[in-house]
């Protein structure tokens, strides 16, 4: 399968995806202002137990975790995984791996962080409780956008999808950053010391050939647990065990190769006349080698992105958007003030200078080269569509917001939705007046 063809199956996966999530949060702010509001708080609000004896795993400075945290802080710490198994990929051999890829994709994502701080801090004064929510309107929602540049098929170039992809993964960087700095409370470093430790284990383990993903799976969680109570964010725990996840298989695959014509050649052959459907216990054996020897030329990284996609888009993702984004329209506080303006034109307005401005003055000043394929016009449309920011943005929001002032918390919902909703429409329609009819080959 060629590369472009994986990108076509990635970009209609994601669609679906954007859709499920799309309808989630839907399905949320519906159910937020409807009768059944009462019940949807009280499902958030649900205390979760995972009893060892008389030990709750599932709690933070001996506080029952709640639903809401449970999928914030736990579930999605796998989302976070994925996007760092998507950011050491991208390093390692994709558009980030060289200076010249990754110069004008990381230009691109600077200005589309940079600015839309800026905007905020002019509308919600620095020192006021309104500025804690500053970097809401930085990330850019890679699944989303996706979703919505696929809608327009072939007609998108390669090199678009591919710089789309690109600065939405520096953003991802720029999020994690942000999150690990400035949302983290008391560091309890004892707990931080073990969870290094255990780094440290899995990092030689897979340094020198040990492939088992449930081994990394399962000390994975006994480090988000440590991070849970260390006071830095328990997400970042996914991130970092992406970087230390094995991305060189254990059998190179010129001698995966040969190992498999060697299987096959001393295959036991049944007599053609003979209709048996059931293999002997050769013929089992010789399989079991061939499926042990796949098992080793795929890395963990590979293996382990590949099978979490499903869960995370199809079923993480959608559950947070169902806990998140429930906007209440009516009620005590105003829904439009400082915070959803702000947000919803950083967004709008913030991603897409951001991101074209910038881009434009790495082209203009000779600093890198627009690939083959991109325009200004293309350009304008992929900017428009970085101000989709809805996963990681309603996700800072919540961190923000969510245990402290319930009014602002709800701007910033409105005010993220707003913007995504708006960025995304604006992208489509300008990305199908850009592009030509039928994409060249």
């Amino acid at each position: 399968m060629t590369f472009l063809k994986k990108v076509m199956r990635f970009s209609t996966s994601n669609l679906a995806a954007s859709i499920l999530l799309f309808l989630s949060a839907i399905a949320a702010a519906v159910i937020a202002n409807s009768s059944f509001a009462p019940i949807y708080q009280e499902f958030l609000s649900h205390e979760l137990h995972l009893r060892i004896g008389d030990f709750n795993v599932l709690s933070h400075g001996g506080v029952n975790l709640t639903m809401l945290q449970f999928i914030n802080d736990g579930l999605m710490a796998v989302f976070f995984f994925l996007v760092g198994l998507e950011i050491k990929r991208e390093l390692l051999v994709g558009e980030l791996s060289t200076v010249r890829k990754a110069s004008l994709p990381i230009i691109a994502a600077c200005g589309g962080m940079i600015v839309p701080v800026l905007i905020y801090s002019l509308i919600c004064v620095p020192g006021t409780p309104e500025s804690q929510g500053l970097a809401i309107p930085m990330a850019t929602d890679i699944a989303f956008s996706l979703g919505v540049l696929s809608l327009l098929g072939t007609r998108v170039p390669l090199s678009l999808k591919v710089f789309l992809v690109a600065f939405a993964v520096v953003d991802d960087i720029g999020g994690i950053l942000v999150i690990a700095i400035y949302y983290s409370s008391h560091v309890y470093w004892g707990y931080l010391a073990v969870a290094a430790l255990l780094y440290l284990l899995l990092f030689y383990i897979g340094k020198y050939g040990a492939t088992n993903k449930i081994f990394f799976i399962v000390i994975g969680a006994v480090i988000w647990y440590l991070f849970l109570q260390s006071g830095i964010h328990s997400t970042i725990s996914g991130v970092i065990l992406a970087l230390v996840t094995p991305a060189k298989p254990q059998l190179e695959v010129a001698k995966y190769i040969e190992r498999i014509r060697s299987v096959i050649g001393t295959f036991p052959v049944m007599d053609a006349k003979k209709e048996n459907i059931v293999l002997t216990n050769d013929q089992i054996a010789k399989l079991k080698q061939v499926e042990r020897a796949s098992d080793y030329v795929i890395s963990p990284l590979q293996s382990l992105e590949d099978n979490l996609h499903g869960t995370v888009n199809f079923l993480i993702l959608p559950l947070f958007a169902f806990v998140n984004a429930g906007v209440v329209f009516s009620g005590e506080g105003e829904l439009i003030g400082n915070v959803s303006i702000a947000i919803a034109l950083g967004l709008l307005l913030g991603k897409f200078f951001g991101i074209y401005l910038f881009t434009w003055l790495a082209v203009k000043t000779g600093a890198t080269q627009l690939p083959e394929g991109m325009t200004w016009k293309n350009i304008a449309g992929v900017a428009l569509l970085g101000g989709i920011g809805f996963t990681v943005s309603l996700f800072v929001a919540n961190l923000s917001f969510g245990a402290g002032d319930p009014m602002l918390l709800n701007q910033a919902k409105f005010g993220v939705l707003t913007g995504t909703i708006i960025s995304g429409i604006l992208g489509y329609i300008v990305l199908r007046l850009a592009l030509p009819k039928k994409l060249s080959v």
